[in-house]
């Protein structure tokens, strides 16, 4: 099985930073597509940013310019580096993975099978 851990999270003021890590279990294989969602109650786990096995990355158009995702092999760990933060950031964030197709974007929660647990981001203005 492949076990994802988040970490990073926190409470930051507006236009502040947050780095964020995903750790894989290091008998997993690397993954094709790794990827970060969020979700607030009340509302639908929505893409962040997502990296395939060639470093191509996908971003939401919320986050583009703000939010970089990248990825360490040897280690099994996947990064989400979160600048100039809004409060619209606030949200707990997923880790996730998918091995099965070619196809990598985080516009389709559903296409991941493996999640952390997640980590907490609150950004106050």
């Amino acid at each position: 099985q492949v076990q994802l851990v988040e970490s990073g999270g926190g409470s930051v003021q507006a236009g502040g930073s947050l780095r964020l890590s995903c750790a894989a279990s290091e008998y997993a294989s690397s993954p094709p597509c790794m990827g970060w969602f969020r979700q607030t109650p009340g509302k639908k786990r929505e893409g962040v940013a997502t990296i395939d096995s060639d470093s191509n990355t996908n971003y939401a158009d919320s986050v583009k310019g703000r939010f970089t995702v990248s990825k360490d092999n040897a280690k099994n760990t996947l990064y989400l580096q979160m600048n100039s933060l809004k409060p619209e950031d606030t949200a707990m964030y997923y880790c996730a993975a998918r091995y099965a197709g070619s196809w990598c974007f985080a516009s389709r929660p559903s296409g991941f099978g493996y999640w952390g647990q997640g980590t907490q981001v609150t950004v106050s203005s």
